[in-house]
């Protein structure tokens, strides 16, 4: 999440990240077999995570109103067929702000759009019934569904005396679900320490050491882990803020319940994000890999794209993005962006704004047929320079590609060594006409069209 704006308001990867049979049979406390079974038998047909490409299904401060899991529901199933594999979800749970908040300041991690809590039954997205309905149908058509999880601050308690502070915190949570009701001792400071990696904003700041936290939170039968995965239908999580706590944490919680997992670690130092994702044994969203396009293409210097990135060092871990809901820096060429993330290494997300809205939607269903289809393998780099960036994808159980970057104002030719010995060859995006035949030993020109893109393969 962004804390400034939040303070004014492959399928390579499966093994590591995909949930088995044996992690979702667990029947919580309290709940029916059949209310267990329903999402489970759903998941039989759902993609592999990672074999295609991740839709950020939400903005900041979209639509009040109880509307956005229609709006979603009824969006799916051209996503799907379009070669989206996963969906990820704003936080669903009733926060302090109602029908207003976006989630990130989570009061109730029970209460999905059905008591009347915080100002209002439903959530600014909908009820209960219509996030599930819009899970199922998710479901149907092959796509997972990743729960956004922000379990470093809460917000919404009330007022009571901290023996550990001296004084009054807000921090007396009396949820209306009946679940997970929290005092002084589950924050900081207390009776274990006083902090942990980060607090946030001046919210009370769970701690996870106590063992109360770690039991409601993805411990026990009935813990909020288990309950969004094994009754709501959620399939992985994308972890908020976690800088805030311990790697550790996520770590344990993807242990317990399984799931694609994933961390924003907002940092654009490759080596702290490459120990990040060793130590949680998660994936995290390529902020290196992020901020490098934004000196490329707003910087107008393509030699960025030659620094180190977090896909360069382990691709199984990276999620590339040019956009989410806290960060749009990359406006000028922003299709050549995406591009970028979507012919090399990385689990790409896309964000719902520039899919449905600001860019147009045939080119990015073509890239994201291209990455489906065509990028696979290893990656080498041919040629960069300030205007041009080639890059070729060596394939495996495919052909691969070369991928041409032309960000100068003409049309611009480059001789480059391919995978392929006299073998026709033709650009899979439709920018160029050309159909060109490989000489003996791989060499052939190539050509983009100014302020694009092109994109090789075998005929």
């Amino acid at each position: 999440m962004n804390y400034f704006k939040w303070l004014g308001t492959t399928f390579m990867v499966l093994c590591a990240f995909s949930c088995s049979q044996e992690d979702i049979v667990e029947t919580p406390e309290n709940l029916t077999t059949t209310e267990i079974a329903a999402p489970i038998a759903k998941r039989a047909g759902l993609k592999p995570i990672g074999s295609g490409v991740m839709m950020q299904a939400f903005y900041w401060d979209v639509p009040a109103g109880g509307t956005w899991w229609n709006v979603v529901n009824s969006k799916v199933a051209d996503w799907s067929n379009a070669g989206i594999d996963a969906i990820w979800l704003p936080p669903a749970s009733k926060a302090q702000n109602g029908p207003f908040s976006m989630g990130y300041d989570p009061f109730d991690y029970f209460d999905f759009g059905e008591f009347n809590q915080m100002g209002s039954t439903e959530t600014r997205f909908g009820s209960r019934s219509e996030l599930i309905d819009m899970i199922d149908t998710a479901h149907e058509n092959g796509l997972s569904v990743i729960a956004d999880i922000v379990i470093n601050h809460n917000s919404g308690g009330d007022s009571e005396a901290n023996p550990y502070t001296g004084g009054n915190t807000w921090t007396d949570f009396n949820p209306m679900s009946g679940n997970f009701y929290r005092s002084a001792t589950d924050f900081h400071a207390n009776n274990v320490h006083n902090n942990d990696s980060g607090a946030f904003g001046g919210y009370p700041d769970l701690c996870h050491h106590q063992s109360y936290v770690q039991d409601w939170l993805w411990k026990n039968p009935n813990s909020i882990a288990k309950y969004y995965r094994d009754v709501i239908g959620f399939d992985g999580w994308r972890f908020d803020y976690v800088k805030g706590f311990e790697p550790w944490v996520v770590k344990e919680w993807k242990n317990e319940v399984g799931g694609f997992s994933v961390g924003e670690y907002w940092d654009s130092n490759v080596s702290t994000l490459n120990y990040w994702t060793s130590t949680a044994e998660a994936s995290a969203f390529d902020f290196a890999c992020y901020y490098k396009m934004k000196d490329a293409f707003m910087g107008n210097d393509l030699t960025a794209l030659n620094d180190d990135m977090l896909w360069k060092q382990n691709a199984s871990r990276a999620v590339t993005f040019v956009t989410n809901h806290d960060t749009d820096e990359i406006i000028n060429n922003k299709i050549l962006a995406y591009a970028y993330i979507l012919t090399h290494e990385g689990y790409p997300a896309i964000f719902y704004k520039d899919y449905e809205e600001w860019l147009n939607k045939s080119q990015m269903n073509n890239l994201i047929w291209i990455h489906n289809n065509l990028a696979g393998g290893s990656t080498s780099i041919l040629h960069v320079d300030t205007d041009e960036y080639i890059a070729k994808r060596n394939g495996y159980n495919n052909n691969g590609l070369v991928v041409y970057i032309n960000n100068s104002d003409v049309w611009q030719e480059r001789w480059v060594e391919t995978n392929w010995s006299n073998t026709v060859i033709k650009d899979y995006t439709g920018n160029s006409n050309w159909e060109p035949t490989t000489q003996s030993g791989n060499w052939v020109k190539l050509q983009a069209p100014p302020r694009s893109y092109s994109v090789w393969s075998v005929k």
